[in-house]
């Protein structure tokens, strides 16, 4: 049974949430280890962001925004911080669930292979004939998409990575590629990633 750490400030709030999770086959905890987080950033003492900050140095669990907040500011600090995704309140009880699950699917589904390249989605890592390079977590999120669809436009990478395109420079997706290419090749898998002009990229 998957643990979910639920850090919400309004108790009716926190015992709703705990019961929905309960419903669904998961463990609410109050505090760490879990499979993933759900936080409010309005907390006493210290906020969701600084909680999130600290998560992200110690575990790699799927982290969930949860909260009212619902300026652009606080969202794109908040996927600074290494949030997965930013759900404003009131929440639909259905779509917090399948974010929940897909998140945990992904989280669960450490291997990815194809065409040779054997992606290491718990460890940060990209195998080719034998050798082995490491990658940040947005290189692995773009290889990612692009292993399981082939084919994936700028809009949908951009999606993976940020959850909202509103607030991305496409600049900052071509500098992630561009690094994420400079290492397929090192491991001798150049022209593996391949643009598809004004469309996106593909394996």
């Amino acid at each position: 049974m998957d643990r979910i750490l639920i850090m919400e400030d309004d108790r009716s709030i926190r015992e709703e949430l705990a019961l929905l999770l309960r419903a669904n086959g998961y463990q609410p905890v109050e505090e760490p280890p879990c499979e993933l987080a759900l936080l409010d950033i309005n907390l006493p003492g210290e906020n969701g962001f600084e909680v999130c900050r600290r998560l992200r140095q110690a575990s790699d669990v799927p982290v969930i925004f949860l909260t009212a907040r619902a300026s652009a500011e606080d969202e794109i600090l908040g996927f600074g911080m290494g949030a997965d995704d930013y759900i404003r309140k009131p929440y639909h009880s259905a779509v917090l669930l399948a974010r929940i699950a897909r998140l945990l699917k992904k989280k669960n589904s450490a291997l990815l292979a194809m065409r040779g390249l054997t992606l290491n989605l718990k460890e940060l890592t990209v195998s080719y004939q034998g050798k082995t390079e490491e990658l940040t977590k947005n290189e692995t999120r773009i290889l990612a998409c692009l292993m399981e669809k082939e084919l994936c436009t700028r809009e949908e990478i951009i999606e993976e990575l940020w959850q909202n395109s509103l607030y991305i420079d496409e600049n900052t997706l071509y500098v992630n590629v561009k690094r994420l290419r400079d290492k397929l090749k090192r491991l001798g898998a150049e022209g593996y990633l391949r643009t598809v002009r004004g469309v996106g990229y593909r394996l």
